[in-house]
């Protein structure tokens, strides 16, 4: 068990590509576009280019710090991460997203772009096109080129553990609690051995638990109650709550019925209550960035927890 200074998070600058950003201060706040037809929590709302950069640039007006570009749905059954069988071409994706993060970038040059991407030419286009930061959900173990496409780039890397790929994870056995956060712990340790065997700075890295990816519903819990161990590992934490498929189990476990739940938008209105709930936890938790769907209540809850923080 790590000892009580390990269990807190660091102060420290996170290297991009072009700037450093400073972690642990306060929790920084990265909102997401999915630039998807299909994304679990609001699929199709921004697929159109227009739509896309209005909402980035909302996120950013209602106080994100940065802004987390995504043109593949990772949902459960999708087909990311099987190679040539993966639902979205590297040229898809680029189609997609080039024009947004161009787009975001002249109107607000001084925007910190992610881009939520796990194949290597995405990548590349993506950080030469301006990108800080690649946010690779796979951990670097979908595509093989990937950590020398980061290292060759210089950019900011997320670390993301996941287990298996989406199409495996509605069958997979459930985990027992004893045994996942070693599981995540050390598979986050081989993603920053594959970093650092291609070059990349420890100082560009954050590492992210994976919520969801590969944590069948309550495991997740697990997961949350013991993410600061993974503080352990020596670099800051990202979560990724907002609107996970196991807060709606657990909002619904609880209500009478479903009802308000059926599109994507009443879907995603009522999840916000929950992900805000998950994200203070995140953060007593040791998170330094919290990833959403919505800034700005997401930025006030965030400054509550942060005071807490202090208070220590």
């Amino acid at each position: 068990m790590p000892n009580e200074q390990t269990l807190r998070r660091a102060i420290t600058h996170w290297q991009l590509r072009s700037r450093s950003l400073p972690v642990g201060e306060r929790t920084l706040v990265m909102g997401v576009v999915n630039i998807t037809p299909d994304s679990f929590s609001d699929g199709g709302l921004y697929l159109d280019a227009g739509r896309a950069i209005d909402h980035a640039l909302q996120l950013l007006e209602e106080g994100a710090d940065l802004l987390d570009l995504g043109a593949e749905s990772t949902r459960p059954g999708s087909h990311a991460g099987n190679g040539d069988k993966a639902a979205v071409s590297a040229d898809e994706e680029q189609a997609r997203l080039l024009p947004v993060l161009e787009a975001v970038l002249k109107a607000r040059p001084d925007a910190i772009i992610s881009v939520d991407t796990y194949k290597a030419a995405t990548a590349r286009a993506a950080v030469t096109a301006g990108a800080e930061i690649v946010n690779d959900v796979s951990g670097f173990t979908w595509d093989a080129e990937m950590p020398a496409a980061c290292a060759e780039m210089g950019c900011g890397v997320v670390l993301m553990h996941t287990r298996g790929t989406p199409d495996e994870w509605r069958s997979q056995a459930r985990l027992k609690q004893e045994t996942l956060l070693e599981l995540v712990r050390d598979g986050l340790a081989a993603s920053l051995t594959a970093a650092k065997d291609a070059g990349i700075s420890l100082e560009s890295i954050v590492l992210d638990p994976g919520y969801g990816f590969g944590k069948r519903l309550d495991a997740n819990y697990d997961l949350l109650a013991r993410q600061a161990e993974l503080l352990a590992l020596g670099r800051p934490l990202l979560a990724g709550l907002s609107r996970k498929s196991f807060l709606t189990r657990t909002l619904t476990k609880s209500a009478k019925s479903e009802q308000g739940l059926e599109d994507a938008k009443q879907f995603a209105e009522a999840l916000e209550t929950a992900s805000i709930a998950a994200l203070v936890a995140a953060i007593l938790a040791g998170a330094s960035i919290v990833r959403v769907h919505a800034a700005r209540a997401a930025v006030e809850a965030a400054a509550i927890a942060d005071a807490v923080l202090a208070a220590r």
